[in-house]
């Protein structure tokens, strides 16, 4: 089976911004294409998430965290990881792609309304990198702020 070509799937979504409706149907197309590429998660989520569908990308944050789990070979449920199950702070790809579809799902998470969720995730990127290199814990703080604000 040849390689896949991420670019050439993804051709016809350059005009994101300007032709969304075109841009999801290439994206979804894409997907259906190589569900398995990161890349092409990487690109999906991207998309959903600067055209403000959460739930969107949610769902793609939630697919690159299984796909960064494998690659580290850690628990497929992120409450199972523990931070000596990896190297989460190095420089890596596969450890920070795990951290940052994390905080992005806890993100995502808030943003959809599922504010539990959203703690525990983030709250999990926090005991996961304690420099808060990936801002797992600010937004945890941020989520704090805003819900003692509206109590």
């Amino acid at each position: 089976m040849p390689p896949i070509d991420p670019a050439a799937l993804l051709a016809g979504a350059e005009a994101a911004r300007t032709q969304p409706e075109q841009s999801a149907e290439v994206i979804a197309r894409a997907l259906r294409a190589a569900p398995q590429d990161a890349e092409l998660r990487l690109a999906a989520y991207r998309f959903y998430f600067y055209t403000h569908n959460h739930a969107a990308a949610l769902e793609q944050a939630e697919e690159l965290l299984r796909h960064a789990a494998r690659r580290l070979n850690v628990a497929p449920d992120w409450r199972d990881v523990a931070p000596e199950d990896a190297a989460f702070g190095a420089q890596d790809f596969a450890p920070g792609l795990y951290m940052q579809a994390l905080v992005a799902i806890g993100y995502c998470a808030a943003r959809t309304g599922a504010l539990a969720e959203a703690r525990a995730v983030l709250g999990k990127a926090a005991e996961l990198d304690p420099s808060d290199r990936f801002g797992g814990a600010w937004l945890l703080a941020r989520l704090d702020a805003v819900e003692d604000e509206e109590a």
